[in-house]
C-alpha cells in the first residue's frame, strides 16, 4: 500500500477531493495541517500527529495554509529540507516557491521574456503615482493573494495619491501596480500536469471589473488557440511545477500571461468541462513514486 498524504487545509474542498483520489487508489487517506506539524532539524524529520512524514511514499502539496501570506514561505522551506533528504513531494517546494510571491513569479516570467501588462514595483508613494498617471488606471495587487482578493483599481483623478497611501498602509509596503487592460469579459485557465497541457477553462465577469469567482465570475467552457496554448506552456516550463494553472488573457494586444498558480484549482476544469484534475493529479503522483 502507497503511502501518500496531502498537504493541506483540513476541510476544504480541494484538499479533502485529493486525499479522496489517493484513497480510492491506495486505500490510505492522510491530510496533513502544516499548522500543526513540528521538525527535528538534526534528523531532517517531520513529524504529524505523531507519524513521521519522511517515511511516507510521498506528500502532495495542495494547499500550505488558508491564507496566502509570507508564512507560507516558511511552512515550505521545511518541507523544502524534507524533499532535499529525499522524501517525493509534488510539486517540489523550491519551485511553489518560485511562484507563490507575485512579485518572484513576476521576475520569472519576465525574464522568460513572457508578454505580461505593463507593470510597476515601488515602496515610493510618488513613484505609484507616476505610474497611475502614466497608465490612466492600474490595478494594485498585493503581492500574496487568490482570487482577486486585496486588489484595487486606482485611476488618475485627484483622489489617487490618497488611495495609494491607504492601500499601502493596509499591508502593502512593496506596492505591485500594473496597467489595467481593456478586456474581452473573460480570462482563461490554462491548466498543465506533469508540465503536458491538460485542459483550459475561461472565467467570464459578471459586470465586476475582474473575472474571479469571488466577484461573481462564472467558469466556463473554452479552447485557446495553439498559439496561446504554446505560450502558457513555455510559462509554466519556468517554473516546474507538477500541476499549476496559468491565468491568460486574450487582449487586443495578444495573449497576455498574468501569472503561474502555485497550486493550480481543481474546480475551475470540473465545472466547465466536467474534467476531474484531482484523479489525474494523483494517478500522476503514483506513477512518479512507482518509476
Amino acid at each position: 500500500m502507497q503511502r501518500i498524504a496531502v498537504i493541506g487545509n483540513p476541510g476544504s474542498w480541494s484538499t479533502e477531493k485529493l486525499a479522496d483520489a489517493f484513497e480510492a487508489r491506495t486505500g490510505f487517506r492522510r491530510v496533513v495541517d502544516m499548522a500543526g506539524v513540528h521538525m527535528d532539524l538534526d534528523s531532517g524529520r517531520m513529524w504529524f500527529n505523531g507519524e513521521d512524514l519522511s517515511t511516507f511514499d510521498a506528500l502532495t502539496v495542495k494547499k500550505i495554509g488558508p491564507v496566502y501570506s509570507p508564512d507560507m514561505q516558511d511552512r515550505l522551506s521545511l518541507l523544502e529540507l524534507l524533499a532535499r533528504n529525499g522524501t517525493p513531494i509534488f510539486s517540489n517546494p523550491t519551485a511553489i516557491l518560485s511562484a507563490l510571491n507575485r512579485l518572484s513569479c513576476t521576475v520569472i516570467l519576465r525574464a522568460g521574456n513572457m508578454p505580461m501588462p505593463p507593470t510597476t514595483i515601488t515602496e515610493d508613494v510618488e513613484a505609484a503615482v507616476e505610474a497611475v498617471e502614466t497608465y490612466g488606471r492600474a490595478v494594485f495587487k498585493p503581492l500574496y493573494t487568490s482570487k482577486a482578493r486585496g486588489m484595487e483599481v486606482i485611476q488618475a483623478d485627484p483622489s489617487c495619491r490618497e488611495r495609494i497611501i491607504r492601500f499601502q498602509q493596509q499591508g502593502n509596503p512593496v506596492m505591485y501596480i500594473q496597467k489595467m487592460l481593456e478586456t474581452p469579459g473573460k480570462d482563461l485557465g490554462i491548466v498543465f500536469l506533469g508540465g503536458e497541457y491538460f485542459g483550459t477553462y475561461a472565467r467570464q465577469s459578471s459586470g465586476a471589473w475582474n473575472t474571479s469567482t469571488s466577484s461573481g465570475g462564472k467558469y466556463a467552457g473554452y479552447e485557446p488557440g495553439k498559439e496561446v496554448i504554446d505560450l502558457a506552456w513555455t510559462a509554466q516550463n519556468l517554473f516546474k511545477l507538477d500541476f499549476t494553472c496559468v491565468d491568460v488573457m486574450e487582449s487586443k494586444d495578444g495573449p497576455m500571461i498574468f501569472e503561474v498558480s502555485a497550486f493550480g484549482g481543481f474546480r475551475g476544469l470540473l465545472e466547465a468541462r466536467g474534467l476531474d484534475a484531482s484523479v489525474h493529479f494523483a494517478e500522476h503522483v503514483l506513477n512518479r513514486v512507482q518509476s
